[in-house]
């Protein structure tokens, strides 16, 4: 009985270091994501991409009533990490934690396999040149 018990209790060890290991590894990529990324180039075009961002800016936006200024690009197929995603990129003017305005932002909204995966705060090059409409269910936005 005690040799059972020894190896049971080796085996739940060797189990539980391997799944935090599993956990602090990252494999060099440091950006969070919602979505398996399967890696392929063959994209499926996110059709809901305003229902699923809406959703998330709820919940991301510290006060998400009011927004001013939201505006919206199609979705467009972009290189993000060296692999190929459709990006929608969106600008808006939303309340800070105080409840002043905090000043327009530009986002970058990431979608894998036709699913919001992330929000890229940092947009830069991926919203050069975008073309944006106006975003009046942003501005629509309850708690």
């Amino acid at each position: 009985m005690r040799c059972k018990l020894v190896t049971y209790t080796r085996s739940a060890a060797l189990l539980l270091a391997l799944g935090v290991g599993g956990c602090a590894w990252t494999g060099g990529n440091d950006n969070l994501s919602y979505t398996a990324d399967r890696g392929i180039e063959d994209q499926k075009y996110p059709a809901n991409y305003r229902p699923e961002l809406l959703a998330f800016l709820r919940t991301y936006l510290n006060d998400p009533r009011g927004v001013r200024e939201a505006v919206i690009a199609e979705p467009a197929q972009k290189k993000v990490g060296g692999r190929l995603r459709y990006v929608v990129c969106l600008r808006f003017n939303a309340r800070s934690g105080g409840g002043a305005y905090a000043g327009v932002k530009e986002r970058a909204a990431m979608y894998i396999d036709g699913r919001f995966d992330r929000i890229i705060e940092d947009a830069g090059e991926l919203c050069e040149g975008a073309t944006y409409a106006a975003f009046p269910e942003m501005e629509k936005l309850t708690r």
